[in-house]
């Protein structure tokens, strides 16, 4: 019989359906447990890092644009490393200057740009004063570390008739740990363009910058693309943007300075403008854009802007 016992008792452990009231247990269930002094630390994996400092982004590129390309900012001397990691570190107000022509003055391209930032690195270090073509864009500094995003836009500017001491002085005032800058409309639509004027005017300016900001660092992007008047032909592709994209192009490669390629990005000589177009993005004279028009052209620096960062941080984990 005793054997029998035993024999029920294991089966129902077995089962688990041995129910074993309090008085049986053979320790007590400590309320607290004891510490593993045996077991090291568990630190956060490298893929936990690296979803803690990527910034996700979704591309904004419309079905409608054809012939696009990859939207990335080409940077091949690194010369952003330096700004990425203040960027990533962020302990203090990290100052962004978006200096251009119309494109830029009429302040939706750059501030949908801003927003964005702000939305991903917070927006503690500025007030929230919404920007509107008839409000100024330099943004009012509450001293809190994060994204400071000024926007100076002058229309017909080009890289020649921004070279002022006083437009370099407005620039300096602001402190700027890098300088966007939005040329290449307005040199395109001079009949006689010439890339040798072109590139001294973009080497002047930049060494104006760097002599009074010796530790900025440069961000350069290419015009949208745009249309010109053509006698009876009405309004034709302008033939000179391409020109002047290249030329920027070549520049920033000679000058290691990371470019933005807007003009190829969204289908280039082939299809940049027929994009914009068939988008119905242009205003009427086929030069500026509509809301939509400069909000996209926002989106799509953002996204380049966020991958190249990603891309930073990816290879400092590795």
């Amino acid at each position: 019989m005793k054997q029998l016992n035993v024999l029920i008792f294991y089966l129902l452990s077995a089962l688990g359906l041995l129910v074993v009231r309090p008085g049986y247990a053979q320790d007590a269930i400590p309320v607290c447990p004891k510490p593993d002094t045996h077991s090291s630390p568990v630190y956060p994996s490298r893929e936990m890092k690296q979803l803690m400092q990527f910034v996700a982004v979704d591309s904004p590129m419309p079905d409608v644009f054809k012939n696009v390309t990859e939207n990335e900012l080409t940077d091949p001397a690194g010369s952003l490393y330096p700004f990425w990691e203040k960027l990533g570190e962020l302990d203090r107000p990290l100052r962004i200057v978006h200096i251009g022509d119309s494109h830029v003055r009429g302040h939706v391209f750059p501030y949908v740009m801003r927003c964005c930032l702000e939305d991903d690195f917070g927006a503690k270090a500025v007030e929230h004063i919404p920007v509107s073509y008839h409000t100024s864009g330099i943004a009012k500094e509450t001293g809190s570390n994060g994204i400071v995003y000024h926007i100076l836009g002058v229309n017909g500017a080009t890289c020649q008739t921004y070279s002022t001491p006083e437009r370099i002085h407005e620039i300096v005032d602001l402190h700027p740990d890098l300088v966007i800058l939005s040329f290449g409309t307005n040199e395109a639509h001079a009949r006689l363009y010439n890339a040798s004027e072109h590139t001294q005017a973009m080497s002047h300016l930049i060494n104006m910058l760097k002599t009074a900001c010796p530790d900025v660092h440069f961000l350069m992007t290419t015009p949208p693309g745009a249309y010109v008047r053509n006698g009876r032909r009405g309004r034709v592709i302008n033939p000179r943007i391409p020109l002047v994209v290249e030329n920027e192009l070549e520049f920033a490669r000679e000058h290691g300075i990371a470019i933005w390629d807007m003009y190829d990005i969204v289908g280039g000589r082939q299809r940049a403008c027929l994009n914009w177009n068939a988008a119905k993005m242009y205003q009427r004279d086929k030069i500026h854009f509509t809301r939509e028009g400069y909000t996209l052209q926002g989106l799509l620096l953002h996204e380049a802007f966020i991958k190249a960062y990603n891309n930073y941080v990816a290879t400092r984990l590795d």
